[in-house]
């Protein structure tokens, strides 16, 4: 630790002669607390916390071993169950290197990192559970695009993408996109207009543990869901059902913050993306497939990765950078700093870190809605997504995409998309001179 305060000290020094904002840029140098790494590898969304007992890292290597296991079918000497239905066979297939997954989707590939959320309009019939969204007939409330030997897909996806042209202010032209989905039933016809959908890449699942430990106070806390202070953010939590603790809590996780907690979103990624059951998603007969001790292990290791340090903070493009996230009021959603209370897992406990997320949802506009609610979050809302590690990102996965849907080839394109209560913030750096831009930019790929 004592090379980390240095490198800390070092990093403040250099950017306060940059003139503002240094103070802040040092801060946040140990982005996970005592769970920071210092890798900017191809690796470093994969690395155990470094603040870990000997047990617990054991414990974490047994996690490891179970998110990478592929699912056959049963029968099967190990990890028998996948399917009928399913998106793929293991948890890396869709999280490589435990990052963000590709938005690519279709039954001729073994890859379908892309989901489709589907559902009926709610009153259309009984929420899948409480406060959920009401599942289609036949397709739940996702669609599964592959199956076993011997049984048919739910369904067919087809994804292409509609140019949408812009300019920046200064005449700079761009050109962002807009998914197109063709979802296709076996017998050949389409959806019904009745049924809403929602394509959803994987997001990283480093740094999980640090946001699942925030204390719900602290989220309700912050959100203003009637604006109170006037600044054009009204940030609220989602109210989802925890098939945990068989309560409505808080929402954190899932790009709709639709998901309580890290057990329930292992269990929901078993069951949803592989047709693997377990105890906190079930058969609907009640049984389950999946041993208890492989989700908590699971669960486990998704809660206990570390998080990778951001660099080059000293740079002057970096300092720089930082302040036009501030000026342009990026800060109102994408909180630089949480901190974390109690936890059964002591090195989650009492930390202080830098995620960039309120984990709230906020209105995005028209542009980025996709008109399905879950739980309390409308068509219209998403939760923020973290920004640490948004610089390695091609690093991890060279050509992965942004935003729910993966609509966004760069992080200009994901901003360019921003809208509702982020239009302030979007048109402060579409009317932004190129310096200012690229200094933005060069401050997030810090990250």
């Amino acid at each position: 630790m004592a090379v980390a305060s240095a490198l800390v000290a070092s990093l403040g020094a250099a950017a306060c002669d940059e003139g503002g904002g240094g103070d802040d840029l040092a801060a946040v140098a140990l982005a996970g607390g005592d769970l920071t790494i210092f890798d900017r590898s191809s690796n470093a969304f994969r690395m155990p916390a470094p603040n870990l007992s000997d047990e617990e890292a054991r414990r974490h290597l047994d996690g490891d071993a179970a998110f990478e296991a592929a699912f056959v079918t049963a029968p099967a000497p190990v990890h028998a169950g996948l399917g009928p239905g399913f998106n793929h066979f293991s948890c890396t297939g869709c999280h490589p290197r435990d990052g963000r997954g590709m938005a690519v989707a279709g039954s001729d590939t073994l890859l379908s990192p892309l989901l489709v959320r589907v559902s009926l309009a709610p009153g259309a019939g009984d929420p899948a559970y409480p406060g959920g969204p009401v599942p289609v007939p036949g397709l739940g409330t996702q669609i599964q695009d592959h199956a076993v030997y011997g049984q048919a897909p739910e369904a067919s996806v087809a994804l292409t993408w509609d140019e949408v042209p812009g300019e920046y202010a200064d005449g700079t032209p761009y050109t962002l996109r807009r998914p197109r989905l063709d979802i296709r039933l076996p017998d050949g016809s389409p959806l019904g207009d009745e049924v809403l959908t929602s394509p959803r890449i994987p997001s990283p699942v480093f740094g999980l543990g640090l946001l699942e430990a925030v204390p719900e106070a602290a989220l309700e806390a912050a959100a203003d869901p009637d604006d109170a202070d006037g600044d054009g953010i009204s940030g609220r939590v989602n109210r989802v059902w925890n098939p945990r603790v068989g309560a409505m809590t808080v929402g954190r996780f899932g790009w709709k913050a639709n998901t309580a907690d890290l057990a329930a979103q292992t269990a929901g990624a078993y069951l949803n993306d592989m047709g693997v059951s377990s105890q906190y998603a079930p058969d609907d007969d009640g049984s389950w497939e999946l041993a208890d001790d492989v989700v908590a292990d699971t669960t486990f290791y998704v809660q206990t990765l570390a998080v990778p340090a951001p660099h080059d903070l000293g740079g002057a493009d970096v300092a720089r950078g930082e302040r036009a996230f501030r000026q342009m009021g990026c800060d109102g959603c994408h909180t630089p700093t949480l901190e974390t209370g109690p936890h059964e897992i002591g090195a989650l406990a009492g930390q202080r870190f830098h995620p960039y997320t309120d984990l709230l949802l906020h209105d995005m506009g028209e542009g980025l809605a996709d008109g399905r609610p879950d739980g309390e979050a409308d068509g219209r809302e998403w939760r923020t997504s973290p920004l640490w590690g948004l610089g390695l990102t091609q690093t991890v996965l060279p050509g992965a995409t942004y935003l729910h849907d993966g609509r966004a080839r760069t992080v200009s394109e994901a901003i360019l998309w921003h809208g509702g209560e982020a239009e302030p913030a979007r048109e402060a750096f579409r009317t932004a001179d190129l310096r200012t831009r690229a200094a933005l930019l060069a401050f997030l790929q810090s990250r």
